[in-house]
């Protein structure tokens, strides 16, 4: 086991300034943030994100897949520190108690970054506001097979806890990225993208809308919708049906709902 440095105290610099980035402004502040989750910090790894500090707590990492994860951040460039269970409940999101917390670089990718296949299916998640849904699309759209997501003009941000734990670390692939709306349509229009927009008023099923080329998914937040920027003679509207009282899905299961659409019309 490499030497490690041992901090005791919460009110330890080091152990401060890395409870503070729980708030998004701190986040932003100091281009960092938080991962804590066994799987969510090796699926970080794995994407090479960039990890900076890692806080163990040895009496809480006892299971296999948490040693190994800090043997994993052992090999990178992050300086480890032991903690007491006190320091590490400072840190921990939620209830979680897995035994070992991350700080990482905020990645900065960036629209033309993102690798496109042949015939790309691209989501693009307008103004999404909950950091959960945002995290539960992330997942679905990684099960699904989706090709590269951008956050577009979303109202929270990627690297939030929330999102980080729905979306079981794939907010971490590198086919992830943040853009303005505008920059977005763009870039997808540049690409001759089919667009297929989730409006709950829209006239035309979700089933008879073709995914099979080149095409973008887009959604946007249970609040507001889409933005006029996501309308016009390029853009074909879809809708779920809805069959009781409420009229529409959550965002996070439209979304998996026209993931998986996609990827049954490319398979048959």
């Amino acid at each position: 086991m490499t030497s490690r440095s041992r901090i005791t105290s919460r009110q330890n610099p080091r152990v401060k300034d890395a409870a503070l980035l729980r708030t998004s402004r701190a986040r932003q502040r100091q281009g960092q943030f938080l991962i804590d989750g066994v799987r969510e910090i090796s699926r970080a790894i794995a994407s090479g994100v960039r990890c900076v500090e890692a806080f163990v707590c040895d009496e809480l990492c006892v299971t296999p897949e948490c040693r190994n994860v800090v043997q994993a951040l052992e090999s990178t460039v992050a300086e480890i520190f032991s903690v007491p269970p006190s320091v590490y409940e400072k840190l921990a999101f939620g209830e979680r108690e897995v035994g070992v917390v991350v700080v990482a670089e905020t990645p900065k990718r960036r629209l033309q970054d993102l690798e496109l296949p042949p015939t790309p299916l691209v989501a693009v998640l307008d103004g999404i506001e909950k950091p959960g849904n945002l995290g539960a699309i992330l997942r679905s759209a990684d099960a699904a097979g989706v090709d590269a997501i951008v956050a577009a003009d979303v109202r929270t941000d990627l690297y939030n806890p929330n999102t980080i734990r729905a979306s079981l670390g794939t907010v971490f692939g590198k086919n992830v990225c943040e853009a303005t709306a505008g920059d977005t349509i763009a870039w997808v229009n540049e690409r001759g993208l089919a667009i297929v927009a989730a409006r709950p008023d829209a006239s035309q099923l979700y089933t008879e809308a073709d995914m099979r080329g080149p095409a973008v998914i887009v959604l946007g937040s249970e609040a507001a919708g889409l933005g006029s920027v996501w309308s016009g003679e390029n853009v074909t509207a879809v809708r779920i049906p809805m069959h009781g009282l409420a009229d529409s899905l959550n965002v996070s299961t439209t979304a998996a709902v026209l993931f998986y659409e996609a990827l049954r019309q490319r398979q048959s």
